[in-house]
């Protein structure tokens, strides 16, 4: 049984969200608090399993609240947004500071709406429950991890052929739940550029943009949205629109991002599976496939698939992933060259991206 607090300063959204979710079997509301001073209360009164937040409320900010509830007693937080500029960077804000995931508030306009957004709702408490709270580590540390044993990759690694022209290797990156802070310390401590990386992170498309900006900040690569026909070159990073499907297309000598409108896949748009489905198909052993935290098996197949082009795979392991979903079921199906810590996997690329260039 997931036990949940409701911390909101609306009563009418604290009684919906708990109308929601108390009509699930696994799931009680055990109570809601209208601001975090009264939030902090019943957290030592209930010993609640997942708490649903609102960024914005009295007394104190739900940032605030969120950082400090992290540092004291960390427990898994689903933060509710508003699709404001101020609310989406406070959304990412939190995600960095621990959050593992985030709902938008809504107003359905249809029966059909409201039936989604409440199954939405459901999922988000429900992966919340089943979620591993890590420790914050920042990107310094892992620059004194010592590294496991590489020797074992370098001749698998060292086959894969140039993808396309000027381009070492194509690093596919999926990731979902907890992935927006694993993608954020992947990226700020891969220190190899003779490669390109095309990116899909479950995310609604109003944050993609912001996200990208933050990691674009933290990375040696240049990262941004992909756009339909963009060029593929080395040094850069394409992250899947929040609302289209991102797939590899050869164009002469080279590689081109083609965005897709099709219907999503197993509930999902951006799908891992099929950027990883088309790197296997359009670049083979020259691709590097790397599969982030996330709930489900989203990228699994299409990460099993990128392997057997002969191609060198990885997934994130499972003391270090918020969920190990995605990892796991890609482990399970024979994906994964190497199980690899979050602080081991970007030292450890770009080591083999250094030595096989």
């Amino acid at each position: 049984m997931i036990k949940v607090l409701i911390v909101d300063d609306s009563i009418s959204i604290c009684k919906f969200v708990e109308k929601v979710l108390s009509k699930e079997p696994d799931i009680n509301v055990v109570d809601y608090a209208l601001d975090p001073y009264e939030a902090r209360e019943k957290i030592k009164q209930h010993n609640p399993d997942v708490i649903t937040l609102d960024v914005e409320m009295p007394r104190m900010d739900g940032l605030t609240f969120l950082r400090n509830l992290m540092r004291l007693r960390p427990m898994p937080v689903v933060m509710l947004s508003s699709l404001t500029a101020v609310g989406t960077a406070v959304t990412l804000d939190a995600l960095e500071s621990g959050a593992v995931d985030f709902l938008v508030k809504r107003n359905p306009r249809s029966n059909d709406e409201l039936r989604k957004y409440e199954e939405t709702i459901v999922k988000k408490v429900r992966e919340a429950g089943n979620t591993s709270i890590k420790p914050t580590t920042t990107a310094a540390v892992s620059n004194k991890v010592v590294l496991p044993s590489l020797a074992e990759y370098r001749e698998k690694f060292k086959k894969g052929k140039k993808p396309s022209l000027g381009i070492q290797r194509l690093v596919a990156i999926g990731a979902s739940t907890g992935g927006p802070e694993a993608l954020r310390q992947m990226l700020t401590t891969f220190d190899s550029t003779n490669c390109a990386m095309v990116i899909a992170q479950h995310m609604p498309e109003a944050f993609m943009e912001p996200f990208a900006e933050r990691l674009n900040r933290v990375s040696p690569f240049r990262i941004g949205i992909a756009k339909d026909g963009e060029m593929i070159t080395s040094g850069r990073g394409y992250m899947a629109p929040g609302n289209k499907h991102l797939v590899i297309r050869k164009s002469g000598d080279a590689m081109v991002c083609k965005l897709l409108d099709t219907d999503k896949v197993r509930g999902h748009r951006p799908s891992v599976d099929v950027l990883f489905n088309s790197v296997a198909d359009v670049v083979g052993n020259g691709a590097v496939g790397v599969l982030l935290t996330g709930m489900g098996d989203d990228g699994a197949a299409g990460l099993t698939r990128i392997r057997q082009t002969g191609a060198f795979t990885v997934v994130q392991d499972e003391k270090s992933s918020a969920v190990w979903g995605m990892p796991k079921r890609a482990y399970e199906l024979g994906g994964a060259d190497s199980v690899f810590s979050l602080l081991h996997i970007a030292p450890a690329l770009s080591s083999l991206l250094d030595k096989a260039a």
